[in-house]
């Protein structure tokens, strides 16, 4: 029984590493961007990574050193953190489905869902033969070791950089980038991607740049949860 799990882990493993390689490219630089910058900061390796490896926010991590450096004011950083993740409780509901029925792992699938990892999990499908359990566990896993390593390295590298690092944290703009044009690449994502890209419009031509994201998210899961059947029909009319 045992053996046959690990053969079931190591084929969904497989499988799954394939879809996280834009992750890869993306978490390794912007991992180690991090690194460098709590190194900078005064922030040694050991510091970094744990906060990689238990935070594991992404964009806040970047805002946290900031928060770090400046006079402590435990309200703005619980309210800053409050706004900038506030999407993921919009992640949280659109896998619920998805993570249905996979047992003891989904405390973790939970925990490390971040915007990559969404936006893989929630249009991937495991190929025939593959554990789902395992498939999607990969997926998490894989792209949470990239962060984490990234992080790793940076630290280390933070000890003899010497060149001026602002601008670093853009690496996480590109790598959004790259996600979307991948899954622009499948035609029954367009749907969902133009939704995508009018709700962001409409949110910041009436909230402007600084408040964009919540109702941004808002006005995409509204259309998404009103129109639902026409995005499914639509999505399957051009697949």
């Amino acid at each position: 029984m045992k053996e046959r799990k690990q053969k079931e882990f190591v084929k969904a493993f497989k499988a799954a590493f394939p879809n996280t390689i834009p992750v890869l490219t993306g978490f390794i630089v912007l991992g180690m961007a991090y690194g460098v910058l709590m190194n900078t900061k005064g922030y040694g390796v050991v510091w970094a990574v744990l906060m990689s490896a238990i935070a594991f926010c992404g964009s806040m991590q970047f805002v946290a050193i900031t928060l770090l450096t400046a006079a402590f004011d435990p309200l703005q950083a619980f309210l800053l953190s409050l706004m900038v993740n506030a999407r993921h409780l919009f992640y949280g509901i659109a896998m619920l489905e998805k993570y249905k029925g996979l047992g003891k792992i989904r405390p973790f699938l939970i925990y490390v869902l971040c915007d990559e990892t969404f936006s893989i999990s929630s249009s991937v499908e495991p190929p025939e033969g593959i554990s789902r359990k395992y498939f999607y566990f990969s997926i998490s896993f894989l792209d949470y070791s990239y962060w984490v390593i990234g992080t790793f390295i940076g630290g280390l590298l933070g000890n003899v950089v010497t060149f001026n690092t602002t601008g670093l944290d853009f690496v996480l703009t590109a790598l959004f980038v790259v996600l979307f044009l991948e899954q622009w690449k499948e035609r029954q994502n367009r749907v969902s991607g133009l939704i995508g890209i009018g709700g962001t419009i409409l949110s910041l031509v009436f909230f402007g740049p600084n408040n964009l994201v919540i109702p941004a998210m808002i006005i995409i899961l509204t259309i998404l949860m009103i129109g639902r059947n026409k995005v499914c029909n639509l999505q399957q009319w051009k697949h």
